[in-house]
């Protein structure tokens, strides 16, 4: 208990969030209801043999039928509308093959995804180490993929024959009694198809889900890095030479008149000596 609480203590959960772990979880919530929806159905269908003696009819002739279809082991009792007799009659054909390969298929989608969420929440840094992790997760994605597409396309053939096989009106063709005139027969109940339809749905939305995840896998693997990186930043020209320095700068005392302090008091001087002796003190002295 301790080392399952150590474990839980140290996951990274967070991965869960990003692509790679999120898509991860979704194969293998998908991987269970292809594989069961598929591996788990039973289905039934019920015709009626009605004689000319009507003594001798049966209008309830039930036919089951189970995964894996091997529909030539099935078989059921119908009257020969002839003293009272009733013959054994089989099913038409085999078709395990397709639908034990999906399940196989799905079964095995559903443990590598169990197992690839158990590294990516516990030994995520293991799993980077070396880039091994990732080109291994990349390359068992990949053989899935390719698994999704030939499995689903066969069982979506296969249970096309299926619907065909156990079609009550397919079906009544090999009784004997229903040729003879005067001598009816009839379906009374389809068989109900709708798991097994679901099943190739769920066969297909996990290929997508599988060759979606390629990408993130392989983004994991760090061939792409290189190829990602931003340009270098472009280095700014240096300004020109005879920007850099002010023209006038050097040269405004040029241009600035140079007004000393001797200057200033000469004018002072020759201000003082005017109004001393170029304004005449008195109108006697002028005379």
């Amino acid at each position: 208990m301790d080392l399952v609480n150590k474990l839980v203590a140290q996951g990274q959960f967070r991965v869960l969030k990003v692509p790679l772990g999120f898509i991860k979880a979704l194969q293998w919530f998908f991987a269970i209801f292809a594989f069961s929806t598929c591996g788990s159905y039973s289905g039934m269908f019920r015709m009626a043999v009605e004689c000319k003696n009507r003594t001798e009819s049966d209008l309830s002739i039930e036919v089951e039928f189970e995964y894996p279809f091997r529909l030539h082991q099935v078989y059921f009792d119908a009257p020969t509308c002839r003293g009272g007799n009733t013959e054994r009659l089989f099913l038409v054909g085999d078709y395990s093959s397709s639908a034990e390969f999906f399940v196989t298929i799905g079964v095995f989608g559903f443990l590598y995804s169990t197992a690839a969420l158990s590294i990516y929440v516990f030994f995520y840094e293991k799993y980077k180490e070396n880039n091994k992790g990732p080109l291994i997760d990349l390359g068992v994605t990949a053989v899935f993929s390719f698994m999704w597409l030939v499995s689903s396309a066969a069982w979506a053939k296969g249970l096309s024959d299926v619907k065909t096989a156990t079609d009550p009106d397919e079906v009544v063709t090999l009784i004997s009694a229903c040729e003879v005139e005067g001598n009816s027969c009839r379906e009374v109940h389809d068989p109900v198809m709708s798991g097994l339809n679901t099943s190739v749905a769920f066969g297909f939305i996990n290929l997508i889900l599988w060759v979606g995840n390629l990408w993130f896998v392989f983004k994991e693997t760090g061939i792409i890095a290189p190829f990602m990186r931003a340009p270098p930043p472009q280095e700014k020209a240096a300004a020109p030479e005879a920007y850099e320095q002010d023209p006038y700068a050097g040269n405004q005392g040029g241009y600035q008149p140079e007004y000393s302090q001797q200057g200033y008091n000469q004018e002072a001087e020759f201000g003082q000596g005017y109004s001393q002796q170029g304004a005449p003190t008195s109108f006697s002295n002028q005379m």
